[in-house]
């Protein structure tokens, strides 16, 4: 006998399907969103590590005949070993799982959900496979809450995904209408909408991609007046502006509140995106004045409109604000902090800059919130 052959037997659907009419004892070891489309007829669902972890509390007697299996054999198959392994002699595993068992034209059970059981389990299937989201996170994604500032060529990207990632609440401010030159970039919108405030479009778009999400449309612009109600009761914010004084009263209402400030810029082939926490790490972490402490002149740094922008590039970036707010609202890998991820599109390039906290700046240890000031008069005799 070989040291890799399998401790364990394998048979065919149809011989499970005849053992268990004798008595032997199917379970089903997919977790139980798997199983919410179907199971093989007669199998008992008990997710693979419970099973593992205490099988005497499903299986108090190991002489019983007892049958595994999953989606395609492979889980059941480790299973069934770990069970042989504890004592449980007369176990094994069903080559090819349930996919193998509805492939022949096997009997299947669909188990009773409600409604909304049902959509969160296939809406989210592919989320919940991965054992860094699970239910658990998902449930999680759908308690949180995102502020995005504006519903343009970053804020289009970002929204869809984080609508289609499962967001609970989505609250987008924009006070600006869809233009026909949006079109070419800001994907939220369609041609007939042209007229229509860019927030109200991107409601209806986002709902009709997922009505799960609530969609909170906030047609205004963001100012020292209301930056703090836009921001309240939020988890991360999203920058999706598109000038200068926006992205310096975000960055300071980000540090006082101690929320984390999913950064993003475009300007004709290049883009930026950074996580700016120093909020919550005052000290460890960069804000996004400690990366630019005064804006620069307007000649260097004309917008969109005056210097054009590649249609895919806010695709790109806005994309990648996306991925750092979702393992932001997880709390999984390892977001941008400390890093400012730079991408030239035209040499299809990445580069990262390391970001270091400036002791002087408003972020700093100690130092109290100096208030708001006038951004726009700010940012206008910058550099």
């Amino acid at each position: 006998m070989r040291d890799n052959a399998p401790m364990v037997a394998e048979l065919a659907p149809a011989q499970a399907r005849e053992r268990v009419t004798h008595g032997a004892l199917l379970i089903d070891v997919r977790e139980a969103h798997e199983r919410s489309s179907g199971v093989a007829e007669g199998a008992q669902g008990i997710a693979k590590a419970e099973l593992e972890t205490a099988p005497e509390n499903f299986l108090p007697q190991k002489d019983a005949e007892i049958l595994l299996i999953c989606q395609s054999g492979k889980r059941s198959a480790d299973s069934a070993e770990k069970l042989h392994a504890a004592g449980y002699a007369n176990v094994a595993s069903v080559a090819g799982g349930t996919t193998r068992w509805i492939a022949e034209g096997l009997p299947t059970v669909v188990p009773q959900l409600d409604a909304d059981a049902r959509d969160f389990n296939e809406r989210y299937s592919r989320h919940l496979l991965l054992p860094q989201v699970g239910v658990d996170g998902q449930r999680r994604l759908e308690a949180s809450r995102v502020l995005l500032v504006g519903a343009g060529g970053l804020g289009s990207p970002a929204a869809f995904y984080l609508a289609a990632a499962g967001v609970g609440h989505l609250r987008i401010a924009d006070d600006d209408v869809v233009d026909k030159s949006n079109l070419q970039r800001q994907i939220l919108h369609a041609d007939a909408r042209v007229g229509m405030a860019k927030v109200q479009s991107a409601a209806q778009t986002l709902s009709a991609l997922n009505p799960r999400s609530r969609i909170e449309a906030l047609q205004e612009r963001i100012t020292s007046a209301n930056v703090e109600r836009l921001l309240d009761g939020v988890d991360v914010v999203v920058d999706g502006a598109d000038n200068f004084p926006a992205r310096y009263l975000l960055n300071d209402a980000c540090v006082k509140l101690g929320l984390p400030l999913v950064y993003g810029a475009v300007q004709q082939f290049d883009g930026q995106v950074s996580v700016f926490d120093a909020g919550r790490h005052r000290g460890d972490c960069a804000c996004y004045r400690c990366l630019f402490p005064e804006p620069p002149p307007a000649e260097f740094a004309p917008n969109c409109a005056e210097a054009g922008v590649l249609g895919v590039l806010p695709g790109v970036i806005g994309l990648l604000q996306a991925n750092e707010a979702i393992k932001l609202l997880l709390g999984i890998g390892e977001p941008l902090r400390g890093r400012l991820l730079h991408f030239d599109a035209l040499a299809m390039r990445f580069r990262e800059t390391k970001l270091r906290p400036d002791p002087d700046c408003l972020c700093a240890p100690g130092k109290p919130f100096p208030g708001y000031i006038d951004y726009v008069k700010f940012c206008s005799v910058g550099g």
